[in-house]
């Protein structure tokens, strides 16, 4: 497509960033969702349920599902929170940490390759518009 929109050009990008985290993810029997939800939660400290979603960016519908599958793996642990009665602090298991490490590893690797390959410059303009782009839709400029 000569004319690609931006939001083409968005879309198709982070659709070939996860399907690249989810191929790598696969190696360790997880998934980009799994890391980047270990990657929100403290390592010693443990979070909130209700900061992960945040953090995410997510519903808290698809953070219940993606909090499930940690559980079910042995990845991270749930306890009351001894401050809020009502709610719930997710902490790391050892197998989490070690896996939150590995996350960690890969998302760093994917940003040191880019920036050896994007000037500077040109990442500082790609956050720029990035940040205006969130700006416009945050504030309902657009729509």
């Amino acid at each position: 497509m000569k004319d690609k929109t931006i939001d083409y050009i968005l879309r198709a990008t982070w659709q070939a960033v996860a399907r690249m985290y989810n191929e790598e993810a696969s190696k360790f029997e997880g998934s980009m969702a799994i890391g980047f939800a270990l990657l929100s939660i403290d390592r010693e400290e443990g979070t909130p349920s209700t900061a992960i979603a945040i953090k995410m960016g997510m519903e808290p519908t698809s953070l219940t599902r993606t909090l499930k599958t940690l559980e079910e793996k042995g990845l991270i642990i749930r306890k009351k929170n001894p401050d809020d009665g009502r709610g719930v602090l997710i902490y790391l298991t050892d197998l989490g940490k070690q896996m939150r490490e590995q996350s960690k590893i890969t998302v760093l690797k994917f940003n040191e390759i880019v920036k050896q390959n994007v000037s500077e410059e040109k990442l500082q303009h790609f956050i720029e518009v990035a940040d205006t782009i969130n700006e416009l839709i945050t504030e309902k400029k657009i729509f």
